[in-house]
């Protein structure tokens, strides 16, 4: 007994709706990647469940953008509009001037020259020696400023030396004056002391300590 015929109309069950997509999803990739396989072909297919998830399949010997150039040219349909193309333009342009620095990078690194010609490896040469001369003038500027700055520390050193000098000598100069002073008071003490009348000096506080000396 042969299986009925499915009527194609929409699954009200959210469930079984579910599982037929998963399902047949799974049938149309393998389909197309049995179709690039077996013939050779080139095949994109991207499906857009009603949760708004993409799946998609693209043959490995193609890409996705290819095959979309190639449909814009052989059906007559544009799929980008200008301000897509342009961005598009630009990326890729974007992208070699990339690549031509990468391998000018390289080149200057010493690395895949061998098979330049001449006129290039001057070329290379030349702007080696630019960037060597640069280098050398920014190490001398360098090395000028290193100078400049220790000579004006070294002013500072011999400032701050000669004004810790002026500032010892004068601390000198106050000790020796305070000393001087010192000397002088004790002087006119012992003079005072030997013109006065011994009667007139001063006596100990406490006088029985004399005779009981």
């Amino acid at each position: 007994m042969g299986r009925g015929k499915i009527e194609i109309k929409r699954i009200e069950n959210s469930s079984n709706r579910q599982v037929t997509f998963s399902k047949r999803r799974s049938g149309i990739i393998k389909k197309a990647k049995e179709i690039t396989v077996l013939c050779d072909a080139q095949v994109s297919l991207v499906i857009f469940a009603s949760s708004g998830r993409m799946h998609e399949y693209c043959s490995p010997s193609t890409t996705v953008v290819d095959l979309l150039d190639k449909y814009q040219k052989q059906s007559g349909k544009r799929l980008w509009d200008a301000k897509h193309e342009n961005l598009s333009n630009e990326i890729d342009r974007i992208k070699k001037e990339n690549e031509s620095m990468q391998i000018e990078l390289r080149h200057l690194k010493g690395q895949d020259i061998s098979s330049l010609p001449h006129k290039e490896l001057m070329a290379i040469e030349e702007v080696l020696d630019t960037g060597l001369a640069a280098v050398r003038k920014k190490q001398m500027e360098f090395h000028s400023m290193l100078e400049q700055n220790e000579k004006i520390l070294d002013e500072e050193f011999k400032h701050l030396q000669f004004v810790l000098t002026q500032q010892q000598q004068e601390m000198a100069m106050e000790e020796n004056a305070m000393e001087m002073e010192n000397a002088y008071h004790q002087q006119r003490v012992r003079d005072y002391n030997s013109q006065v009348p011994f009667a007139f000096r001063v006596q100990p506080i406490q006088p029985n300590l004399q005779e009981r000396m």
